[in-house]
This record gives C-alpha cells, structure tokens and sequence, in this order.
C-alpha cells in the first residue's frame, strides 16, 4: 500500500486528486470543532460517555462532533439514511425503477431526490438530537429562550448536515473515492486516536491500565488480519471458452475464472443497517421521559439483545440486497453464452444461471454471517477490555470493519488510476 501511495504522487493528476481530498476532509475537520450557541458542552460531553449507547455511536461516526455541539455533529448520517430508502424505494415504485435504468439523466434525478429526502430527515434527526441534548441538561437559553434556541440549533445542525453531504459528493466528484465513506473513516480514526491519548493519560494513576491497553490494542491488531484476510477471499468459478476445431483437436481454447467475493459487498450492509437501526431510536428520543421512550430504550434500544437480533437479520438482509445489484447470474450467463463461454459439467443458458445463483447465495451467506461475527461478537470484548481505560466507547469491531473496507477500497482505487495512467502513456 505505501508502495502504491509513493507511486500515486509520482503523477500529477492523481497527486492532484489526492490534495483535494485532504483539503475536503480538513474542511470537514474545521467543522467538526466549530461550536453551536446555546449548549453546554461540558454537560453534553458526560452525556455522551455515559452508558447512552446511541449518543456514543453518533459520536464515533461524526468524529466527536456531537459530544462537543458543533456545527458538524450530524455528519453524513442523514445522507446515509437517505441513500438506502432510495435505493429500497427504487425496488418497489416503478417510477423510480424506470429512473434507475435512464441512464445518466435517470440517476441525477433520483440523487436530487436523495438530497431532498436526506435533507428532510436532517431536520428530523437534528430535532431528535436537541431533545437529547435538553434531556442531558446541555441546552441554554443564551438566545432569548429555550425554544429559540432550539430552532437557532436545529437549523444550524440541519445546515451542517448539508454541507457534508456536498463535501461528500465533491469528494466523490474530484477526489479518489467515495466521499461518505471517507467523511466517516476520518470521523472514525479521529475518534479513536483521542480516545486513545486520554486512555494512555490514565497509566500514570494506575500501571496495570497499560496491559488492558496493550490487550486492546492486540485485539484491534487481529481483528483487522481476520478482515484484511476475509476481504481478499473469492470463490472462482473456471470458464472454458471455445477454440477452434482442426480435425480431431480443439486449438486456441482459453480458459478463465468468474470470481465471487465472500464479502463482496464490503461495509455497506453494516452501515445501512447501524443507520436503519438508529433512526428509530432518535425518533423515540422526541417522547423523552415518557414510559413508551423508556420501554424502548431499556427493550429494544441501542446495546440490548433485541437491537443485536435485529442487527444481526439487517446484516444478512442487505448483504443479499447488495448481492443482487452487484452480481446479475442471468446476464453472466447470457454474456457466457454470447462469447462462447462455458462452466465443466453445466449446460449453457438457464442452467448456468442458476448455477450461478446458487453459489452466489452461498457465498454471501457466508459473508453475511461474517459481517454479523465482526459487527457483534467483538463489541462485547471491546467493552470488556477498554471499560477502566475509557476506550469502550472508541473503536467497535463495526468502526474497523469500515476503516479497513475504507482504506483497502482507496488502495484499490489507487492502483486502478495508476494502472489507467499507464495504459494512456502507452497508447500514446
């Protein structure tokens, strides 16, 4: 990987994309320290490191934005959100599927809406984060009144919110790689790395501290070679292609392989269903102290056991979602069929279409079920581990999963740039 960096700022325009997109994420950086009148911050910073689950995973996501009430403390969230009930409504509305399938033209229209509905639950989502914030006691009446200062704020979130979500697409536009996904991986590290500092702060009170950090940091370590490990992971499938027949022999036949991923889908089915899960639950927040609120957060909030089951079946939901927009066996098959392509032992047409379905289906079980492994079964290690060390809240088996999809994504994208600059040096 530095291999590919040294190589990527040897060329100009590469080097050029690279520069934009750190300038992008320090903006976005900038943001995340600049404050919103009418909060105590100090109220709102116990908040978040209490046992509130939610607050300390929005908190994570927008790189400690939220704990400090800054303009940024939303993030991309909303975008997020809007992204999958777009892509699901896509499914379901024919309008919006005849849309889909225009084109260029097609998709800038369905991502205006996108915008306008991410908009829309900015301004739902920046409600529900001033009534926590009032319920954590972090709101004040510096503008006038209470309720001023609640619509001062949540215009202020809402224009936050906003704004990422247009870095986020210039990122995408003029920079290396997704910009949602690169505004949540700096985000994520941020998070971390401070986390990590204080934890370290803690040694001089207590020595045996540093083993519960070491024990941490050692977890990280092999979680992230499980991951590294399962992402390059890939069923092939060998193709024959037909040769020409001379006699009694066949001359020129090639051979290929199809590979399928384990986790094609990468980090999306975590993010879609983290985000489908916390928007429920800041919904809830607006009937703060009443007994339905309570019956929520203590049976189905963030950390009970019914939020990892529903977690868990999101998981294995949007894994499939996402296999089946990522990978068509009907037009494999077709493709195969048109070139003269053929799998050993399966006959051509429908045939290998199902074939190809069914693997494909067991292979993102496969996935799906690893997805599920990462996002649940650590966390509790994570919490057990970094609890006196003020690292509980810091890094989830979630949180690395997408640094690692993140930054072995921006390799690759790397490399392919690197490669097409290559190739138009030599036709030239």
């Amino acid at each position: 990987m530095w291999q590919t960096l040294v190589n990527a700022f040897r060329d100009k325009d590469i080097r050029k994309k690279i520069f934009i997109t750190f300038a992008l994420l320090l903006v976005f950086r900038i943001g995340c320290y600049i404050p919103l009148p009418g909060l105590d911050v100090n109220t709102l910073q116990n908040g978040v490191n209490s046992e509130n689950q939610l607050l300390s995973v929005l908190n994570m996501i927008s790189g400690g934005s939220l704990q400090n009430g800054t303009l940024f403390a939303l993030g991309v969230l909303p975008y997020i959100n809007s992204f999958i009930i777009m892509q699901l409504l896509t499914l379901i509305i024919p309008p919006l599927e005849r849309l889909s399938k225009q084109g260029d033209e097609g998709r800038k229209k369905i991502t205006q809406i996108t915008r306008y509905v991410a908009i829309v639950l900015a301004v739902v989502q920046s409600i529900g984060i001033i009534v926590t914030y009032d319920k954590q006691g972090g709101i004040v009446a510096t503008l006038g009144s209470k309720w001023v200062s609640y619509i001062v704020v949540s215009l202020l979130l809402t224009s936050g919110s906003a704004f990422v979500m247009w870095l986020a697409e210039k990122i995408t536009e003029y920079g290396i790689t997704n910009g949602s996904s690169m505004i949540i991986f700096v985000g994520i590290i941020s998070t971390f790395g401070t986390s990590l500092i204080n934890a370290f702060t803690t040694v001089s009170s207590n020595l045996n501290n540093l083993w519960f950090i070491f024990g941490y940091l050692a977890l990280v370590v092999v979680l992230f070679a499980l991951i590294v490990f399962v992402d390059g992971a890939a069923r092939n499938i060998p193709v024959s292609y037909a040769g020409q027949v001379k006699g009694n022999k066949i001359y020129n036949r090639q051979t290929s392989n199809i590979p399928i991923k384990v986790n094609g889908s990468g980090v999306m089915p975590i993010i879609f269903a983290s985000s489908f899960l916390m928007f429920p639950q800041i919904i809830v927040s607006f009937f703060q102290g009443s007994s339905f609120e309570q019956f929520y957060t203590r049976y189905l909030g963030v950390g009970t056991a019914v939020y990892y089951v529903f977690m868990f079946l999101f998981i294995i939901f949007f894994s499939y979602f996402y296999a089946q927009i990522q990978f068509n066996p009907i037009d494999v098959a077709r493709n195969l069929q048109q070139y003269g392509g053929t799998i050993r032992g399966i006959r051509p047409g429908k045939p290998t279409s199902e074939y190809l379905a069914k693997v494909n289906n067991k292979i993102t079980l496969c996935g799906a079920l690893f997805l599920a492994f990462i996002a649940i079964i650590p966390t509790f290690l994570f919490q057990l581990l970094g609890k006196d060390i003020g690292l509980n809240n810091a890094f989830s088996a979630t949180s690395m999963l997408i640094v690692v999809s993140v930054a072995l994504e921006l390799n690759k994208q790397l490399e392919s740039q690197i490669m097409m600059r290559h190739y138009k040096g030599f036709w030239k």
